[in-house]
């Protein structure tokens, strides 16, 4: 709902709101369902994630201070996303040999 002034303020032709808006809810939701599905197999995913939202949260914040270059982002969260799928697999892996 929040979306739909910010669009406004960019373009006022109505389909293009909608659309976007409608593409949003479609993505959010689709991602919604891949992470969870992705969660019960990646025991520190939960935790990568919630680093990423106070990284993003902190630069947010910085937003006036410190305008923070677009690939130190995209790299910071690759590389939480990379540790946090490296650190699962191998935790999937001693916990699995530990079972049998």
């Amino acid at each position: 709902v929040d979306s739909i002034p910010a669009i406004f303020a960019v373009t006022s032709d109505p389909f293009i709101v909608l659309t976007a808006n409608l593409m949003a809810i479609l993505g959010l939701r689709a991602m919604f369902f891949l992470l969870s599905g992705a969660a019960t197999k990646m025991h520190y995913l939960p935790y990568g994630l919630g680093i990423i939202l106070v990284f993003i949260g902190f630069k947010m914040l910085m937003l006036d201070v410190f305008h923070m270059p677009i690939w130190i982002s995209l790299g910071f969260i690759v590389l939480v996303l990379t540790i946090t799928a490296i650190l699962s697999i191998r935790y999937s892996k001693k916990h699995h040999q530990t079972t049998i």
